[in-house]
């Protein structure tokens, strides 16, 4: 079983992973940011993600091309690629169908809904879907927010389970004498072709001091920059149809494209901790004019 020490080692390595995955990813750069032999490293991260960094690196890379092919259908194949750290345009095509079971050119030139989407597995998600497509998105604002430090614990599928990832960032806040105020949810995987049970999700909460004794509880800053701003409220299963919507509909005919920083929510009510399992929240979409 991993110890402490080493869980919030390999999470200083995701935090470098999704910081830029267009940067050089190599087991010996991951490695000295975990301050681990190679040999070592490899090892550890496996115990503690539970699949090897090569395959974690590249998951992540094409989970955030398929994004780039989607939203931005103008951008150059090439260039998507390079964004999201391939080497050639040839790796990539072979990678990118190994994943999603066609080429690059063909999973963009596909309408959205014709492809399966994960979460609707989940009646309760699936019932929240159909009631979503009737409803009119919220007019976004666009903002400028500065980088955020936070205090987080990440966690592996998107459903009730990230309950259990709040009351430990709940239960940590207590021991600390710190605030519970600003709790933020990171959105790392795309859940309209990310299967729920492989979804990433972090718990985040803000804070304005070091988080100085770590382990499963460690501390990141979430860069800021331009946003799309959306003011959402509903119940347990009809945010990720929101989110769909936000991503399918309102992003390619913005005018903007999604950077590769990823999107978060600010809860104003938690529906992971609330009784009645209801939200009220914005949720932030990093965007750029190029």
């Amino acid at each position: 079983m991993a110890t402490k020490q080493q869980i919030a080692r390999i999470n200083d390595v995701l935090y470098e992973i999704h910081r830029d995955t267009s940067a050089e990813l190599s087991g010996r750069r991951l490695a000295r940011v975990a301050a681990y032999s190679e040999q070592h490293f490899h090892r550890v991260f496996q115990e503690v993600v539970g699949e090897s960094v090569h395959q974690y690196v590249r998951r992540t890379r094409l989970e955030q091309a398929a994004n780039q092919l989607m939203f931005d259908r103008k951008r150059p194949v090439l260039e998507v690629a390079e964004q999201c750290g391939f080497a050639s345009l040839s790796s990539f095509n072979r990678a990118f169908k190994a994943t999603f079971g066609v080429t690059p050119g063909q999973w963009r030139a596909e309408e959205q809904s014709s492809k399966s989407r994960p979460y609707l597995t989940d009646d309760e998600i699936a019932t929240a879907y159909q009631r979503s497509q009737s409803v009119q998105l919220p007019t976004p604002n666009l903002v400028e927010l500065p980088a955020q430090p936070v205090a987080y614990v990440r966690h592996q599928g998107y459903g009730r389970s990230i309950r259990q990832a709040w009351q430990t960032l709940q239960v940590w806040a207590a021991a600390e004498g710190r605030t519970f105020d600003l709790q933020l949810g990171l959105h790392h995987s795309n859940p309209t072709w990310v299967p729920l049970d492989r979804c990433r999700y972090v718990a985040c909460l803000g804070i304005d001091k070091p988080v100085l004794r770590r382990g499963i509880v460690n501390s990141m800053t979430i860069p800021g920059g331009l946003h799309a701003a959306f003011d959402l409220t509903g119940k347990y299963g009809e945010l990720l149809p929101y989110l769909s919507k936000i991503l399918d509909d309102w992003l390619p005919s913005s005018g903007f494209r999604a950077k590769t920083t990823p999107a978060f929510v600010r809860y104003r009510k938690n529906h992971f901790l609330a009784a009645d399992e209801r939200f009220d929240l914005t949720f932030y979409l990093p965007i750029s004019l190029w």
